[in-house]
């Protein structure tokens, strides 16, 4: 009994040890598949991006880039690809967003006669949307100075914080979770300063950057709803108010930088893709790129058990 007794748990371990090296080896498969149809997908995102510069100077959410991709099997763009149902498919889903409808937290950043300082005017449209989304003014302050900073490094001689490259590089500078998962859809970190689009810009950013009311707002967003503005001057006559007099110059109805979101789930695995892109005629670089699973890589229950 004895015998039989290690014969089966070596067995069984044995089998254990075959099907997760299998379980590893199908996820990692997966991934790396998952990993090429999203390079495919971004460069169908590069030329749509490309050919709507061709169509138009003005950017708006009516546009073909403007409308996400809804989870698609894939096997649907192939001729005489018979549909399976074993949960193996390949499903592709993205979307196509414009970082210029969200306020820049580069734009904070000013350069008078090479001197960097924060920039008043910037400055007072962050103020308005933390005051719009109840959030802690001091953080606002702290990440300004911590910024100023960043770009005095090479005068101040002290030990500065490094420059940010994407928006979650704030929270190295005092932002914390909450307020930068609040602050997410609504604001951005670009390579360099950038009017906001008016075309694309929700209700909350039209509120820090022209200095609306809420219901004022929501009115601006319904009438572009009705047609986009062709200029920023038709926007600023669509106010309807003469007390506000926003700096035309940072404003804008087009934009060149988009960032660009794809999904593709295989079976259990699923991963996530983003990118920036920006638009320079008719050349659209990609200026970074990241994915991350988002499924873990092996069930619960290919964990190897403790020895006691």
């Amino acid at each position: 009994m004895l015998l039989m007794a290690v014969v089966a748990t070596l067995g069984a371990t044995a089998y254990w040890q075959q099907w997760r090296a299998w379980t590893v080896e199908q996820t990692e498969r997966a991934h790396h598949q998952a990993g090429w149809l999203l390079t495919g997908a971004l460069d169908w995102a590069r030329l749509i991006v490309r050919e709507d510069d061709r169509a138009s100077t003005v950017d708006h959410l009516g546009e073909p880039w403007a409308v996400p991709l809804q989870p698609t099997r894939l096997s649907q763009f192939l001729e005489r690809a018979p549909a399976s149902d074993d949960g193996d498919d390949a499903w592709l889903s993205g979307r196509i967003e414009d970082e210029q409808g969200r306020l820049n937290w580069r734009n904070l950043i000013d350069a008078v006669q090479g001197q960097p300082r924060l920039s008043p005017t910037e400055l007072a449209r962050f103020r308005r949307l933390f005051a719009v989304l109840n959030l802690p003014e001091a953080e606002l302050d702290h990440v300004a100075q911590q910024l100023l900073r960043a770009w005095r490094a090479d005068r101040d001689g002290a030990n500065p914080p490094l420059r940010p490259q994407r928006l979650g590089d704030l929270a190295a500078l005092g932002l914390s979770p909450p307020t930068l998962a609040a602050l997410e859809t609504l604001t951005t970190w670009l390579p360099e300063p950038t009017p906001v689009n008016v075309n694309t810009a929700p209700a909350p950013v039209l509120q820090a950057v022209v200095g609306l009311d809420a219901m004022g707002a929501r009115r601006m967003v319904e009438t572009r709803a009705r047609g986009h503005f062709r200029s920023v001057e038709a926007f600023i006559a669509a106010l309807g108010r003469a007390d506000l007099a926003p700096d035309a110059t940072r404003l804008s109805v087009t934009s060149r930088h988009f960032r660009v979101t794809g999904r593709v789930r295989i079976g259990d695995t699923e991963v996530e893709q983003q990118a920036l892109l920006v638009r320079d005629g008719t050349r659209v670089n990609v200026l970074w790129r990241q994915q991350r699973p988002l499924s873990a890589p092996l069930p619960a229950s290919a964990v190897a058990p403790e020895r006691g």
